[in-house]
């Protein structure tokens, strides 16, 4: 069969098993231990920065035909990444850091590997406020305002001293 061929784009985890990063699992347990705790969010940041997460994908309907004996059936489904909207009608971007999350949420959802700097352009891409992270647990986080703008450009976060601080790269490298 010969026809046009498409290039799909490595997502660049071949060997991805769905499980979640143990730095990643264990910053985020801290993390709810005493989330109001000084940087608490930003050691999070810093290894989310380098983290693979899993952003899922479902079905949605497209459209409905009305069959002979007048029941409806569906014509046509496509695939799509969730966006959760908030009390606040913010709108956020589902992502996971490992599979088990990802299945507790919703079993039948389809794992995406993508970075999480690529989750985050992607969410602002879609217009979300928010990149969430674990959902339904173990343990909510949530990247928004200037750390999700900062996570999507690639910027890098580094601490300073006593402080953290996202810092852009170079122009030109």
């Amino acid at each position: 069969m010969t026809g046009p061929t498409r290039d799909i784009p490595d997502p660049g985890f071949p060997d991805d098993t769905g499980e979640a990063d143990p730095r990643l699992r264990a910053a985020l347990a801290t993390y709810a231990e005493d989330p109001q705790a000084p940087g608490a969010a930003y050691a999070v940041l810093a290894v989310l920065q380098d983290s693979r997460v899993l952003v899922p994908v479902v079905a949605v309907l497209g459209e409905v035909e009305v069959g002979a004996h007048g029941l409806a059936r569906e014509k046509t489904a496509d695939m799509a990444a969730v966006l959760m909207q908030g009390r606040d009608g913010r709108q956020a971007l589902l992502s996971f850091s490992g599979l088990d999350s990802l299945r507790a949420w919703n079993p039948e959802a389809r794992p995406v590997p993508v970075s999480a700097v690529d989750a985050a352009r992607s969410a602002r891409h879609d217009g979300a406020a928010a990149l969430l992270v674990d959902v339904a647990g173990p343990v909510l986080f949530v990247v928004e305002g200037d750390d999700l703008a900062a996570l999507a450009d690639g910027w890098r976060l580094t601490r300073l001293e006593e402080r953290w601080a996202w810092v852009a790269a170079a122009v030109g490298e």
